[in-house]
């Protein structure tokens, strides 16, 4: 398995759009892996987690990578996650598909209104939309993908994803805060290898709708103690605000010792 994460960065980016703090001044200074878009990661160049406005600028225009994916997972609506219109591209005039090539779209009820209303004629795009609920397992070509249950929003299901491919196991964990029990115990039965959590909060301990170092620290102890990491499971930490206020390499400074990556735009990982 294959990931790549494409963007890092929480609903604002990094440095962000009008902001003057301390932080955005010395992001933009220093540049580098302190830039970061908007989250979404890549698996086998076949599945996309999440669809943010920076898809076509940043993350998978100039190679045509968007062509080869054929699945799209969208964890909530958001809009930093979600952005319909680009999917209302892929409809001619503004691409030509090869005949019979479809892609798959999955998402929460939300999500789903969003995508029709983006599409119109959802078929006309060759676009096939998956309605998905937490703690449900479906297939995605040579994928399994299980669903869970975030902390993040009251107004809508939103949801993490677990995506299996030939034996190897992935942990979205994004946008969270810490998980309902229901959520732990349905992690209990699968044996993670990559696991990526949101550290939004940076140094600071937030535990719901969003997570930073102390819980993600806590999550990684818990999924251990349950059987569902081991030592050689990757843990990474990821989706950074500057209110966090720490640069890359001071938050990979606060997280020595700790066994966690810290994400950055371009980060790939190969299990």
């Amino acid at each position: 398995m294959d990931i790549t994460f494409l963007g890092t960065g929480a609903s604002e980016g990094w440095p962000a759009y009008f902001c003057e703090c301390d932080t955005c001044k010395r992001a933009r200074q220093a540049g580098g892996k302190n830039r970061r878009t908007r989250l979404s990661v890549l698996i086998d160049d076949d599945i996309k987690i999440d669809l943010p406005p920076d898809t076509f600028c940043h993350h998978m225009a100039d190679d045509g990578a968007l062509c080869r994916v054929n699945h799209i997972l969208i964890s909530h609506s958001h809009g930093d996650h979600f952005h319909p219109h680009t999917l209302e591209m892929r409809k001619e005039p503004f691409a030509f598909v090869p005949p019979g090539k479809q892609l798959a779209v999955y998402g929460n009820s939300r999500v789903m209104e969003l995508c029709e209303t983006a599409l119109d004629d959802p078929e006309n795009a060759g676009i096939d939309l998956v309605r998905l609920k937490p703690f449900q397992t479906v297939q995605a070509g040579d994928a399994t993908v299980a669903t869970l249950e975030a902390d993040h929003m009251q107004e809508e299901d939103a949801l993490n994803f677990i995506v299996s491919v030939d034996g190897k196991t992935f942990l979205y964990g994004h946008d969270t805060g810490w998980y309902p029990e229901q959520t732990w115990e349905f992690l209990a039965d699968w044996q993670l290898d990559v696991v990526s959590l949101d550290c939004t909060n940076g140094p600071y301990d937030g535990r719901q709708y969003h997570m930073g170092i102390p819980a993600n620290l806590d999550v990684k102890e818990r999924l251990t103690g349950q059987g569902s990491a081991s030592g050689d499971t990757v843990f990474v930490a990821n989706h950074f605000s500057h209110n966090g206020g720490l640069l890359h390499e001071e938050i990979e400074t606060r997280m020595e010792g700790t066994g966690f990556v810290v994400a950055y735009d371009g980060l790939r990982i190969s299990v």
